[in-house]
C-alpha cells in the first residue's frame, strides 16, 4: 500500500475546507488524502459491501512494515474491511481537531512516542474521542496488550475513561558511552552515581588532551536528555502529588553537581549550542565519551549515524547516591484512538485489534521499531532480532507518571530554567524559588478559572507512581 506523508502544507488545503485536526480523508485503499486533494480526485467510493476505515498516524519511520501488514490485511480479512492509512507529519493534534470540526476526521488516530504534544484531556472533554472501556475487555486483546494493566491517568485515560492502549514504549533515558574512551581513562565499570559520572567525564577529558571530551549536551532540551532521569530515579520530581502542588526544591543537588561538568571543562566545546543530530554525529565520530538519551538511540547509532569506529555501551542513568528511589519515566506509544464521529465503530475496533494483535506486533517489535510494553509480547518476541534495542530493555523501576496538570506559566518552563541554573547563569536557589512561585501561581489561577483541576494522589508512591488513588479537586 502506497503512503505519502501529509505535511503542514496541507493545512492550508484543509483549512479551506473548514478543517482543524490530524488528517484523514477520502480515497480508496492505497490512496492518501494528500493525493486525493492535491490531484482533485475527491473521495472514491468503496467497493460494494466494503467498509473503508481511515487511519491517521504521525509515524513514518515504520511505514515500510506497516504498509506491508496493511496490504496483507486488506487482501485476506473476511470482514469486508479495507484500511486506508495517511501519514500526518506536522501539527498532528491541531490537524485532528480541525478535521473533526469539519466532519472529515478519520475513524482511528494513532499515538506515537511522547504522545506528540497531544493533550488527551482537551480531546476527551470535547467528546472527540470514543471511550474504549467496553471493548478492551476482549479476551484476545487483553491477552496480548494487557490493557487492564496499562491505563495511565492523563496519558491514555481520563477519569476512568480509556481512550487508547499502548502496544509499545520508548524506554526511559540511558547513558550511551564510548567504551574505548572510558577504558582508556582507567574506568572499567560505568558509575552508578552522578558524582561518579562527573569524575569519569573529567578523566576522559584529561586523558583526551584536547581531542576527546568527557560529555556533550545539545541546545535541544538538554535537561531532559538524561539529567531529568537522574532526578527521577533519585526520588526528585517537579510535582508533589500528595499535596497537589509543584515543588522544585529537590533539584538543588542535581543542579549544583551537574554544573561541575562545566567547571571541570569536561563538556565538548560548543555542544550546548548545537542541535541533537549534530551531537549524535560527533558521538559517532568519537569526539566525546558520554551521551544520554532513550531507546531511539538504538536505531540512530545503527542506521542514522552508525557507530563503527568503537564499541559503544549502554548503562542505566546514575542517581545521586547510587540508590533508586523513584520511577524512571517511560513513554507509552503505538496506540490507536477511535474518533467519536466514526460511522463504522465496530469495524474501526477490528482495525485497532489488528494493529494490536500478536502477529502484527511480533514483526513490529522484532523489527526494532519500539520496545514491548506488555509482558506477553516481551516473552513472545525474539529479542536477538531487535539489535541494540535489546540494550534498552525495561527496568523494573521504569513506569509512567500520571500527567502533571498543564498550567499556563509566564516565562521559561522548568526545563529551560533548570538548565540555565546548571549552566551557572543563575543560582540553584533562585531558579527553584522562581519555579515554585510561577508554577504554583499558574496552577492556582488555572484551577480557580476552571481551566484545569488539581490532581491529588494522597497515597502516592514514587516507585509506583501509577498505583495510587487519583482525585481531582476544583480548588
Amino acid at each position: 500500500m502506497k503512503k505519502r506523508a501529509l505535511s503542514f502544507m496541507m493545512a492550508g488545503v484543509l483549512a479551506a475546507a473548514t478543517l482543524t485536526g490530524c488528517s484523514g480523508g477520502g480515497g480508496t485503499a492505497g490512496t492518501t488524502v494528500a493525493q486525493n486533494q492535491a490531484e482533485g480526485e475527491g473521495t472514491k467510493a468503496a467497493s460494494a459491501g466494503e467498509t473503508v476505515i481511515k487511519v491517521w498516524t504521525n509515524d513514518r519511520h515504520d511505514s515500510e512494515y506497516v504498509d506491508q501488514k496493511i496490504s496483507e490485511f486488506n487482501e485476506t480479512n473476511d470482514k469486508g474491511i479495507k484500511i486506508e492509512m495517511t501519514v500526518v507529519t506536522d501539527d498532528y493534534a491541531n490537524m485532528l481537531s480541525m478535521a473533526y470540526s469539519s466532519g472529515t476526521a478519520p475513524d482511528i488516530a494513532g499515538i506515537s512516542a511522547g504522545q506528540s504534544g497531544f493533550d488527551l484531556k482537551t480531546f476527551a472533554d470535547a467528546k472527540i474521542l470514543e471511550p474504549l472501556n467496553d471493548r478492551i475487555t476482549d479476551a484476545d486483546y487483553e491477552k496480548v496488550t494487557e490493557a487492564s494493566k496499562l491505563q495511565y491517568e492523563g496519558i491514555d485515560m481520563i477519569d476512568g475513561n480509556v481512550y487508547w492502549i499502548p502496544t509499545g514504549m520508548r524506554s526511559g533515558v540511558r547513558m550511551e558511552y564510548n567504551k574505548s574512551l572510558v577504558e582508556a581513562a582507567g574506568v572499567t565499570e560505568f558509575p552508578n552515581t552522578l558524582d561518579g559520572v562527573i569524575d569519569l567525564a573529567k578523566k576522559v577529558t584529561e586523558n583526551g588532551g584536547g581531542k576527546n571530551y568527557g560529555v556533550a549536551f545539545t541546545s535541544s532540551v538538554p535537561f531532559i536528555r538524561w539529567i531529568e532521569g537522574t532526578s527521577e530515579t533519585s526520588g526528585i520530581y517537579r510535582y508533589d502529588y500528595k499535596n497537589g502542588e509543584f515543588n522544585f526544591d529537590g533539584y538543588k543537588p542535581v543542579i549544583e553537581k551537574s554544573n561541575q561538568f562545566f567547571k571541570d571543562n569536561s563538556v565538548l566545546p560548543g555542544s550546548v549550542s548545537q542541535g541533537v543530530d549534530a551531537m549524535r554525529a560527533q558521538f559517532a565520530e568519537g569526539a566525546f565519551a558520554l551521551w544520554g538519551n532513550a531507546s531511539q538511540e538504538a536505531g540512530v547509532f545503527t542506521d542514522q549515524f552508525p557507530v563503527t569506529k568503537f564499541d559503544w555501551g549502554v548503562s542505566t542513568v546514575p542517581t545521586l547516591d547510587g540508590e533508586v528511589k523513584g520511577a524512571l519515566t517511560i513513554q507509552p506509544q503505538k496506540g490507536y484512538m477511535m474518533l467519536s464521529s466514526s460511522k463504522n465503530k465496530d469495524a474501526a475496533w477490528e482495525v485497532i485489534k489488528f494493529f494490536s494483535s500478536e502477529d502484527f506486533l511480533k514483526g513490529y517489535l522484532e523489527g526494532g521499531y519500539c520496545l514491548p510494553i506488555s509482558g506477553y509480547m516481551s516473552s513472545a518476541i525474539d529479542s536477538s532480532k531487535t539489535g541494540r534495542l535489546a540494550d534498552f530493555k525495561l527496568q523494573d523501576y521504569e513506569s509512567v507518571y500520571p500527567a502533571v496538570p498543564a498550567v499556563a506559566i509566564q516565562g521559561d518552563d522548568y526545563i529551560a530554567t533548570l538548565w540555565n541554573a546548571i549552566l551557572g547563569n543563575v543560582s540553584a536557589d533562585d531558579a527553584i524559588k522562581d519555579l515554585n512561585k510561577r508554577y504554583n501561581e499558574a496552577l492556582d489561577n488555572d484551577v480557580s478559572m476552571g481551566k484545569i483541576k488539581r490532581l491529588i494522589i494522597k497515597d502516592f508512591d514514587p516507585m509506583h507512581p501509577n498505583a495510587g488513588t487519583i482525585e481531582y479537586l476544583d480548588k
